[in-house]
């Protein structure tokens, strides 16, 4: 874990890393269950026959996002110290992907 403290005293090392993994696993679990309720959220969007396409599509598109960030920052613990260099190339990837799309684009409607 990168962020523990030696202090030399194995019963404060234990308790520390105790705390942290309970607090980790409690935004895991939490962040687990807005996930499936945003899933819930989408599934009623699609079938609910009252929304029209042009508000299901963008707003499961919205939902898609916020569990995307969710993933990225608690599941694959983006928001730690230490991983700034692989976010820099996951952001970059993320550019690049929006850029090719872009382009793509706006080449078939002109």
């Amino acid at each position: 874990m990168a962020n523990h403290t030696n202090s030399g005293n194995p019963n404060v090392d234990l308790a520390y890393r105790r705390k942290k993994n309970a607090e980790e696993m409690k935004f895991q679990v939490i962040s687990f269950i807005l996930m499936i309720f945003l899933t819930i959220v989408a599934f009623f969007a699609v079938g609910y026959e009252g929304f029209s396409h042009w508000f299901s599509v963008p707003f499961i598109l919205l939902l898609a996002t916020v569990q995307v960030a969710f993933q990225l920052y608690y599941f694959m613990h983006m928001s730690h110290k230490g991983h700034e260099f692989p976010a820099l190339f996951l952001y970059s990837g993320v550019f690049v992907a929006f850029l090719t799309v872009l382009a793509f684009v706006t080449i078939v409607w002109v």
